[in-house]
This record gives C-alpha cells, sequence and structure tokens, in this order.
C-alpha cells in the first residue's frame, strides 16, 4: 500500500536572546552557487541561525579580515579550472605573496567547491582558495566538500548542507568556550541548547507520531478497498511488475517516508498589463552582444555522415571584435518558437503573450536577498521574456521540484514530485530527470494537474544563457571575417520527452539554412547585394587567456581535435601560414596534430586545407584515424582508431618535445571521454618513456598544466 509519509523539519529552539550568525560568501558563473548559497540562507533560519549573504566580488559587502564568526564559501569552477567571473578579484586578493602567514588566523571556514569531473581541474576555484587560506592561518570547522555536476551536485551538496548545521553549532560552542570572559555563559548556553534540543525533539516526535496516527486511522477505514488496487498499480495488464517511469516509482521507493526539502519562499509577484511595448528599444538587454550577419554557410560532411558539420563565416568587419585565434564566441540563441507557444498554452496564458510584464517584489516574501531578476527588462512581453529571458530548456533542480508539488492537484502526481525532490528519490531523479534532460515542459506534460504560475518560473528558471563557439580562423587569412563549426546535437525521443536537437545548434540550422551551401563547394558565397538578406546573430567575443600559439614561433606544439575539436587550430595553423610567409627565414617549431573522426570520405572535416597545410609545410605532422572504417586485412598491423592510439604510437616524440624542448599541447573535444583518454594516454606515454611509476607521471602532467603547457578546450 503507498505511504504518503513526509517526515517532519526539525528546528533547533535556540536560547533566549539574538541568533548566531555567520556569513555565506559564493562565486558564481551562472547562478548555481549563488542558488546554492541562497538555500544555505534560507534554512538557516530553520535552524535556528542568523545568515548575511553576500557574492565574493562585492568586497564593500565584508570584511574577512575583520570576520570573526564562522564563514561558509561555496564556489564554483569555470573553464580550464579558473575561478568564475565573480571570485577572480577575490583569488587575486588572496594570492599576494605580501600577505602574513597568519592574516587570516582568526578566520573559522567551511568550503562547498562545485566542478564537474568530466574536466581535467575539477573544483580547481575550491581547492585554490581552500588552500590559500589555510597557507594565510585560517582553520576549518567543517570538512570541505567537492560536488560534481558530472554525477549530479545534489550528491554531494544535500549530505554537506545537512551536516553544516551541526558543525555550525559545534563551531560557536568552540568559540564561546575559548572566550574566558564568556565561559559561564558559554556553559549556560550549551545548557539552554540541550534543553532546547530535548524539548524539540519531543515535540518533534510527537508530532510524528500524531502523524502516524492519523494516517493510520485513515489506513485502517480504506485499507481493504485500497489493498486490492494498490496491487493493480504495481502490475502490468499481463502480471509482470511495472517498471519505474518519470511519471510512477515502484516499491519501496512508492511506500517510502520521505524527506522532503524545504519549500523554497516565494519571492515575485507578476502582473500582466496591456502596454504597448516596442520591441526593438528591448534588445538593449543582450549586453555588449553585437548583431552580425552570417556571410557563408557550408556543410562540412558528406549527408551520409553519422554528424553533421556545419561551418559559418560570420561578417565582422564593421564591428570593434579583434580576436586570436584560440579565442571563442559567445552566440544568443532564442528558445524554440514552438517551446514558447507550447509553454504559454500549457500556462493558460497564450492569449496575454503581447502583454507588459511587470515584475516586484513581494511584501512577505521569506528569502533574503530577494531581488528582482537584472536579465529581464523593466518592459517586455511574456513572449519576450520566454523567448530571450529564461533557460526553458534547463533541467529542472530538486528545489523547483518541489517548488511544483505545491501547484499539482492529483494526490499520486504530487506524491510523485514528492520522491523526485526527496532524498529517497535521488536515483530516480538522476534516472528520469537529470540524465534524461528532461526540460519544465516534459514535466508539465507529464505532470497534467500541475499548474505554476508564472512568478514560480521566473523564480526557478536560469538566465537564457550563449553558447560558446570556438573561432576556426585568423584574422591574418580571414580579415573582417570569424569562422566557427558546430555539429548538430541531438537528444532522441524517449519515455520522457520527445525528439529534438540542441537549443543552439537546431536553431542555427534552421537559422542559416537559406544560404547553407552543399559539401564540397569550393567557392566563396556570391556577395549579396542587400545585406539585411543574410541571416544574423547576435555575438560577443570571449577573449582566451591561456590557449593561443606560444608567443615564441620556435616553440613546438602539439595539437588533439578529433572531430569539430579540429577547429581552434584550423585558425592556429592559419596564422602559422601567414607568419611563415612574412618571416620567410624565421625559426619555426615543429607541429604536430592529431585528428580523428568516424569515416574518412564522409566527415574528414577541412581534409584539403590540412593536406594544403602538410604541403606548404606549415603542418609538420598530420596524423589521423578513422574509427568507423573497416580495417585492410592485408596490414600487418591494424590502424589506431582513436587520436590517443595515434599518440601512444608516436609517445616517444611527444615527450620529447614537451621535456626538452618545452612545447606545447593543446586538446579540444569532447571533455566526457576524447580529453580524459588523452589525459590518462599521456600519463602512460611519461610513465613508458621515462619509467615513472603512476604517480610520478601524474605529477608531471600536473606540472605541465601549472605551466599553461598542457592547455584544454574541452566541453560536456
Amino acid at each position: 500500500m503507498t505511504c504518503s509519509l513526509v517526515s517532519v523539519h526539525r528546528v533547533q529552539i535556540m536560547p533566549c536572546g539574538v541568533a548566531p550568525r555567520f556569513l555565506i560568501l559564493y562565486g558564481s558563473q551562472r547562478g548555481q552557487a549563488q542558488s546554492i548559497a541562497e538555500e544555505i540562507s534560507e534554512q538557516a533560519t530553520e535552524h535556528g541561525f542568523l545568515a548575511k549573504i553576500s557574492c565574493l566580488s562585492k568586497g564593500d559587502k565584508y570584511n574577512l579580515d575583520r570576520e570573526h564568526g564562522p564563514v561558509v564559501f561555496v564556489v564554483s569552477t569555470t573553464g580550464d579550472g579558473e575561478p568564475p567571473d565573480t571570485a577572480l578579484k577575490f583569488v587575486k586578493k588572496i594570492k599576494n605573496k605580501s600577505l602574513p602567514g597568519d592574516h587570516y588566523s582568526h578566520l573559522h571556514y567551511a568550503l562547498l567547491g562545485l566542478g564537474d569531473t568530466n574536466y581535467a581541474n575539477f573544483c580547481n576555484c575550491g581547492k585554490t582558495i581552500d588552500k590559500r587560506l589555510q597557507e594565510l592561518g585560517a582553520k576549518h570547522f567543517y570538512a570541505t566538500g567537492h560536488a560534481d555536476d558530472g554525477t549530479g551536485l545534489e550528491v554531494v551538496v544535500d549530505p554537506w548542507i545537512e551536516g553544516l548545521w551541526e558543525a555550525l553549532k559545534k563551531a560557536f560552542s568552540r568559540m564561546s568556550d575559548s572566550n574566558q570572559e564568556g565561559t559561564a555563559q558559554g556553559e549556560a548556553t550549551e545548557k539552554s541548547t540541550q534543553q532546547g534540543a530535548e524539548i524539540q525533539e519531543k515535540l518533534d516526535s510527537s508530532a510524528v507520531s500524531l502523524h502516524l496516527l492519523k494516517l493510520g486511522d485513515v489506513e485502517t477505514q480504506k485499507e481493504k478497498a485500497e489493498t486490492s488496487a494498490s496491487e493493480s498499480e504495481t502490475t502490468e495488464p499481463s502480471g509482470a511488475p511495472l517498471e519505474p517511469a518519470l511519471i510512477r516509482s515502484v516499491p519501496p521507493l512508492s511506500q517510502s517516508a520521505l524527506n522532503v526539502p524545504a519549500l523554497p519562499p516565494a519571492y515575485l509577484e507578476v502582473r500582466l498589463e496591456d502596454v504597448p511595448v516596442e520591441e526593438e528599444s528591448v534588445h538593449v538587454l543582450k549586453e555588449d552582444f553585437r548583431e552580425v550577419p552570417v556571410s557563408r554557410a557550408l556543410h562540412l560532411t558528406r549527408d551520409d555522415a553519422v554528424k553533421s558539420a556545419i561551418l559559418v563565416e560570420l561578417d565582422i568587419a564593421d564591428q570593434d571584435m579583434p580576436y586570436q585565434p584560440g579565442d571563442a564566441f559567445d552566440v544568443l540563441c532564442p528558445n524554440r518558437a514552438s517551446e514558447v507557444e507550447e509553454l504559454l498554452s500549457r500556462l493558460g496564458v497564450g492569449d496575454q503573450r503581447n502583454r507588459c510584464v511587470y515584475l516586484q517584489l513581494r511584501k512577505d516574501t521569506k528569502k533574503k536577498g530577494a531581488q528582482v531578476p537584472s536579465y529581464i527588462p523593466q518592459k517586455c512581453t511574456l513572449q519576450y521574456l520566454l523567448t530571450w529571458c529564461l533557460e526553458i530548456r534547463s533541467v529542472p533542480k530538486k528545489a523547483f521540484v518541489r517548488a511544483l508539488v505545491e501547484w499539482t492537484q492529483d494526490s499520486r502526481e504530487k506524491r510523485r514530485l514528492q520522491e523526485l525532490c526527496s532524498r529517497e528519490g535521488s536515483a530516480d531523479y538522476n534516472k528520469f530527470v537529470r540524465d534524461t534532460n528532461v526540460c519544465l515542459l516534459d514535466l508539465l506534460q507529464t505532470f497534467s494537474s500541475c499548474s505554476p504560475p508564472l512568478s514560480l518560473l521566473i523564480e526557478h528558471l536560469p538566465k537564457l544563457q550563449p553558447r560558446a563557439y570556438s573561432a576556426a580562423s585568423s584574422s591574418l587569412c580571414h580579415p573582417g571575417k570569424v569562422h566557427f563549426v558546430f555539429s548538430v546535437v541531438e537528444f532522441p525521443a524517449c519515455a520522457e520527452h520527445p525528439e529534438r536537437t540542441g537549443l543552439c545548434t537546431g536553431w542555427l540550422v534552421h537559422h542559416v539554412s537559406p544560404i547553407l551551401q552543399p559539401c564540397g563547394t569550393i567557392t566563396a558565397a556570391k556577395k549579396t547585394a542587400d545585406c539585411s538578406a543574410l541571416p544574423k546573430v547576435y555575438v560577443r567575443s570571449r577573449i582566451s587567456n591561456t590557449f593561443h600559439l606560444p608567443s615564441d614561433p620556435s616553440v613546438p606544439v602539439v595539437m588533439v581535435g578529433p572531430g569539430t575539436g579540429v577547429a581552434p587550430f584550423i585558425g592556429f595553423l592559419q596564422q602559422r601560414e601567414k607568419e611563415r610567409e612574412e618571416r620567410q627565414n624565421g625559426p619555426f617549431g615543429e607541429t604536430w596534430l592529431f585528428f580523428g573522426c568516424r569515416h574518412k570520405d564522409r566527415d574528414f572535416i577541412f581534409r584539403e586545407e590540412l593536406e594544403r597545410f602538410v604541403e606548404n609545410e606549415t603542418l609538420s605532422h598530420l596524423k589521423v584515424c578513422f574509427s568507423r572504417d573497416e580495417q585492410d586485412g592485408n596490414d600487418p598491423e591494424p590502424k589506431p582508431r582513436y587520436v590517443q592510439h595515434q599518440l601512444l604510437l608516436h609517445a616517444k616524440n611527444i615527450v620529447h618535445i614537451l621535456l626538452k624542448e618545452n612545447g606545447y599541447l593543446y586538446v579540444c573535444g569532447d571533455a566526457k571521454n576524447m580529453a580524459k583518454d588523452v589525459n590518462d594516454t599521456l600519463i602512460e606515454m611519461l610513465g613508458n618513456e621515462l619509467q615513472l611509476d603512476k604517480l610520478e607521471s601524474m605529477k608531471m602532467v600536473a606540472k605541465l598544466r601549472e605551466e599553461k603547457r598542457y592547455l584544454q578546450d574541452i566541453w560536456s
């Protein structure tokens, strides 16, 4: 029989007086660290604490030099182990070598780092801050947590936050005990706290007993009637056991008591009014993005390739957008018009799409530091908001799922949403929501009795993020132009959602379709008389601090870029080709490129250009492999299938370049598989060539990273 018991939230009864205060500091790039910091702040009151929260970038809001209360850091990592933009100043400040070793000896802190194990420098920003604070004399009051977005942040975040409250209690107790003047008061506080805890435990016990008693009464009355129905709900018509799905669970989860998180406090009021809105005036919202024409679009792969790769050329001649090979460009794309329309319809506001949206804070909100989202303009239509401001494709976090519970009428659907956001339902959440890329629209289609208000969407959906693409050109070779390459990401249909393409790649291929040329086209697209007829995109440049060619052209470089990962290296080689033309007698180091794809004849992108680089000696060594082509039975040895296999074949040369010639190794492409395999292969190569054990080889790889001679431009 299905049990609907939800656990009672414990609230500590603190002694009379001012609640103990602690500071929360966050460094966030895309809002995850901020969201977790806010969650800690909101839970603090329930546990009898007062939390002050601030972004690390707002140095005027806090002063660690004089902070004697506990401090909780929540920091993410971005790029190749870099601090988020909001933590850059803070990291630079604490790295100041003039600071004495006891500068933070008064500081007691806990740190939660966010990262992704698909990237080599996992949680590097958090680890950097942690290490430096220790070097400056600060002390932990609670063990550091490292949450992995590759497996689900909540796996570490939820238990870390749960244990934080007891750690804070002990930290305040120790601070009180260490103050000689307040020893007696500290003892009284501890006794009072203990008494309060005992009282609260009795209250909690009574509450749970009462809840169970009421539940038992209901079950006694309905047990006979529901037993047969419950049994039928766990089996198929054929009698086979039901499999769990997004819409339903099976025992033991369906019969478990649940630890459901507290309801996130609502903080926004939304008002729709009939006010004329000039949408063009809203485009200033797009920060420093520039609207530029797409002057050319070309299929780089044959029609029968497994994945379609497309080159796009942007005309930036009229823009002040200098770039170097290795830099990237952010592309801001809208949400799908069909999905926006479907969401408007599902929310019952389809006829209000052109009304002006007004946002203000609720006067009764309990959310600390609540603010109207800055990325939503003052005057915009509802349709504009859902098209350009919110990431409606994002996977709903557990806090969002928890909030949806309150707007769900059907009891079974309500119970299932409670399971998905509960600690006991973490495996189901990962399997049916996170791993399958379920979005809000998928949830609303599945849970038909759920009807959330617009305010809830704006509170929980993150800001629509641009997508970054590496420049696949050199401005020396293509003045006034920039190229980038993408493969259309595909999400096959599954039980949780229909078939669809990636938000940006799917939009781009449709957007440039009027000028998209077939594979094999050699000549450039004809100049369009009316530039306004060309498709346009919003872009901004992302200057890389490290992923560039060495300033000394005599230094050798090794490039590993299978598939579209070869894009930045096309820019590297175009740059080097022009440099060689200008300095014919200058010394130039060797250049190696390891490229791989599925089929030599279908998706060997940039083949003609790469072969030209080899012919004119811009590229010293081109090593290719084709993973799906049939092997020639007459070959004495099988050909390497993947780039890491090619690297092993040339291990002696690569190790010599890296260690004897101080060369550079660049890797671009898939983080989840390729980049990890290349990293493991590099460790193996060093071990084999230098007769080192694995630990020593790993240290050498770490040293290459520290020296910025092993660089990655990877994505998951």
